[in-house]
């Protein structure tokens, strides 16, 4: 059996267990009830970089949750590949829509259900189990950094403000990411683009107090009735965004770039199979891919007002609130984009309510470039592995430090995720395959030797 392989299956079971004694912390970077579990994990985390066999790993903090930095120095004269990932996770609700609890993992049907499994704890641990590999071989031919944040799910506001102040430290060739998705189990894809980010809160506020529907309904403003008619007038019939300026810096795609795109195999039929939908909405002139990897977006990711528990009460709110994401394209700046929001949403609120807007976090798009030696190994290792070709693709998601990640560092990343979209990420039921676990493991390997030769050459 070759090596790689014998090696992961020889270790199978340890780095399941390893990795499920990671995934049962509730790392939840949003909620404070967990900012014990946020320093837990982060131990977790160091203590299975040095049993890797980093030279050192150490929990550095932040304003906000600490990051974990770990170093490994093969040859100083050597190039030196910086890895990224993080160990906090999305929040659990509606837990009453798992089918086994979000942080007991449970492997069935050949895949592991927690939250976490695949955003990111173990897309992050084949990146430890690659390392190990190499080390363990004497076959390590790069010094290797670490920086893994626990709070990349609420837009690494810490980092951000972190990274400018240890530039010296984070010096390397090259930024390595498992934190993306394939096309498919048997399609493998590099993602070379990531959607920026612009994130809002909104809250529109009527009377004073909640009133009695029946004696102040038809008379007094209703914030959650107002709330609906705002938002669903920030899209118009060709589901096109109607704020004033959103598409101004949009970069817009030649021809020939869209039919490049259009060559990622997609089956409309199963996609909305999948899903359990009777059809997509899109915007009008684009298709579903390029909605999603081109086009920036606007969404209502959480909305609430009133009375929402059992039964009935029958009152006209006081406030009605709503969390708004907007996805953003090159070349698109979140901090302008919000601003263009906010003014929007004020203008449009009728006289009888006050609105007021906050902007949370955002992040820039990226475009990572395909001409470059380590997307060349990159793709070596996952053809080595699939036996064919990957296909370069715009993730309609984002990581907002990795363009941040270029403007303070100065340094490029290479995106090798093995998530896929049907793994629940953020949602309830999450879930990884463990054969896009143990296939990581093995292209990553196969990276570091095509990296290298590719330098060589």
């Amino acid at each position: 059996m070759d090596p790689i392989k014998n090696y992961i299956e020889t270790n199978k079971d340890r780095f399941l267990d390893e990795l499920f004694g990671l995934i049962r912390i509730p790392s939840i970077s949003s909620e404070n009830e967990h900012k014990g579990d946020m320093v837990k994990t982060a131990q977790y985390v160091v203590d299975q970089l040095l049993k890797a066999g980093v030279d050192k790993a150490e929990i550095m903090p932040t304003t906000g949750h600490p990051v974990v930095y770990g170093e490994k120095t093969a040859d100083p004269a050597k190039p030196t590949i910086l890895v990224y990932g993080h160990y906090d996770v999305m929040p659990v609700d509606p837990l009453n829509l798992w089918d086994s609890p979000p942080f007991e993992p449970e492997i069935r049907d050949g895949k592991i259900f927690a939250r976490g499994a695949v955003d990111d704890k173990g897309q992050l641990f084949m990146q430890v189990k690659a390392f190990e590999y190499l080390l363990s071989a004497n076959q390590l031919q790069f010094n290797v950094k670490w920086l893994i944040e626990g709070e990349e799910e609420m837009g690494s506001p810490a980092l951000a403000k972190w990274l400018p102040n240890h530039t010296e430290l984070l010096k390397a060739d090259l930024i390595l990411v498992s934190d993306t998705s394939m096309i498919a189990i048997d399609t493998p894809s590099i993602t070379v683009g990531l959607r920026g980010l612009a994130y809002m809160e909104v809250e529109v506020t009527g009377p004073d107090k909640d009133l009695h529907s029946g004696l102040y309904g038809g008379a007094v403003a209703n914030p959650a009735n107002i709330l609906a008619k705002m938002i669903a007038s920030l899209h118009d019939e060709n589901n096109h965004i109607t704020i004033p300026g959103f598409y101004d810096d949009v970069l817009t795609l030649t021809i020939e770039e869209r039919r490049d795109m259009a060559r990622a195999p997609f089956n409309l039929e199963e996609y909305k199979k999948k899903l359990n939908i009777k059809t997509t909405l899109c915007e009008k002139g684009f298709t579903v891919n390029e909605c999603t990897g081109i086009r920036p977006s606007l969404d209502v990711n959480g909305i609430w007002s009133g009375y929402t528990g059992e039964g009935s009460k029958t009152v006209l709110p006081s406030k009605a609130f709503a969390k708004i994401s907007m996805r953003l394209v090159p070349h698109q700046e979140p901090h302008k984009i919000a601003e263009l929001f906010a003014r929007h949403f004020e203008a449009i609120a009728p006289a009888s309510v006050k609105v007021k807007v906050t902007e949370h976090h955002g992040g820039f798009p990226y475009v990572a470039p395909t001409d470059t030696a380590a997307y060349r190994a990159a793709s070596k290792a996952y053809e080595a592995v699939y036996g064919i070709k990957p296909i370069p693709v715009r993730s309609g998601g984002s990581i907002p430090i990795i363009s941040t990640f270029e403007q303070v560092l100065g340094i490029k990343s290479i995106l090798m995720g093995f998530g896929l979209d049907t793994d629940a990420a953020h949602s309830p039921n999450e879930n990884y395959h463990l054969e896009c676990f143990y296939k990581g493991i093995e292209t990553i390997i196969w990276f570091y030797k095509f990296y290298s030769g590719e330098l060589e050459g």
